[in-house]
């Protein structure tokens, strides 16, 4: 896993205090009076949502009964990964939950992706994100704006790592013909698409016009793998909700396999693309 991602180590170091509390029978009322702190910072650090102190994680050990030393060695070094600044940390305006979406990513080795409205931002050039950043936030300013920018761009360099990662990507057709940014930018962005999709480690598929309803239209969303661990799903609303319990990712997990299932092949969807930016006007 990366070492520049500090929000895998949490989310793991809280997958793993969680399953000790329960396994102590303690609830986390239980767990926050014993640590004179609140049941909600008990949630929040199982959540992987926030690091925590050494002194705290030995106080939780000790509650939980944890003896074996290994162990303990293996849950402190997750608490001091997790305390660590990720790439991202610099741009600290971002969303607390965008920006725990950045760190699973960083570490994730596949992701699988629906998107109905507009190109993936990974797969986004830098005039086609420009152009869906000040669409979607009118308000926001010139320096903002720009940075979110950026931040969509670094995101994309996963794909060209060594070991990149692996992305799976399904779209409604309305994504290749929405004119976002004029036709120059949409010209670009198609051609751009077109020859990402030919890379190893990216395969796109397009749900066409012709299908009629399919699952998933009720709005975009992500999942993330990762090696020896949990997935990770992220679902895009207006809270940007990031899920990990085990009902979740299946339940999601079926609705992307239907969507692949209804899409076009690798091959037909880049003769799709391919048309769409010929016919931009």
């Amino acid at each position: 896993m990366s070492a520049n991602s500090p929000t895998f180590p949490r989310f793991q170091l809280g997958k793993q205090l969680r399953e000790l509390r329960e396994r102590a029978r303690l609830t986390t009322e239980d767990v926050g009076t014993q640590l004179d702190c609140s049941a909600s910072t008990i949630s929040r650090i199982e959540g992987g949502k926030v690091g925590m102190r050494r002194n705290v994680l030995v106080q939780l050990l000790d509650l939980y009964e944890v003896e074996d030393q290994e162990h303990r060695e293996i849950l402190l070094a997750l608490a001091k990964q997790g305390k660590q600044r990720g790439w991202f940390a610099r741009y600290n305006d971002l969303p607390a939950t965008y920006s725990r979406f950045i760190g699973l990513e960083s570490a994730a080795s596949d992701m699988r992706n629906y998107e109905p409205l507009v190109i993936p931002g990974l797969l986004q050039t830098e005039s086609y994100a420009k152009a869906v950043i000040r669409g979607g936030s009118p308000d926001d300013s010139d320096e903002a704006a720009a940075s979110r920018v950026r931040i969509r761009l670094e995101r994309q360099a996963l794909l060209h790592r060594d070991g990149p990662l692996r992305l799976a990507a399904v779209l409604d057709e309305g994504v290749l013909h929405r004119l976002i940014g004029g036709p120059d930018v949409m010209r670009t962005q198609l051609k751009h698409l077109s020859e990402l999709s030919r890379q190893r480690n990216i395969t796109i598929q397009v749900l066409p016009f012709s299908g009629g309803a399919y699952a998933g239209m009720a709005g975009s969303f992500a999942i993330l793998d990762f090696v020896n661990a949990p997935s990770v799903v992220y679902a895009e609303n207006i809270s940007g909700d990031i899920y990990q319990e085990a009902d979740e990712v299946d339940r999601y997990s079926r609705v992307f396999d239907d969507l692949r299932a209804a899409a076009l092949s690798p091959l037909e969807t880049i003769k799709m693309i391919e048309d769409a930016e010929r016919r931009v006007a």
